[in-house]
């Protein structure tokens, strides 16, 4: 049961992330399109802001570890 409890938390708590980097490479890929001479400049801050946006993912996992007792 506590199996199905951490799959449920971890599963929400990655769904905003994904959602974010999504947003975040659309928005990195339109910009490029607009203004290719910055695409140096936009990738930095498109890897920066999606490294970001992992961590709560990861925080997301350790916290399903520690609410379902294991750490």
């Amino acid at each position: 049961m506590e199996f199905i409890g951490f799959g449920l938390l971890y599963g929400l708590a990655v769904t905003a992330p994904a959602l974010a980097i999504g947003m975040v490479g659309g928005k990195a890929a339109e910009s490029t399109a607009r203004q290719p001479e910055m695409a140096g400049r936009i990738f930095t801050v498109f890897i920066l802001s999606a490294a970001f946006v992992e961590a709560l993912a990861l925080l997301g996992f350790v916290l399903g570890i520690m609410v379902s007792g294991k750490l």
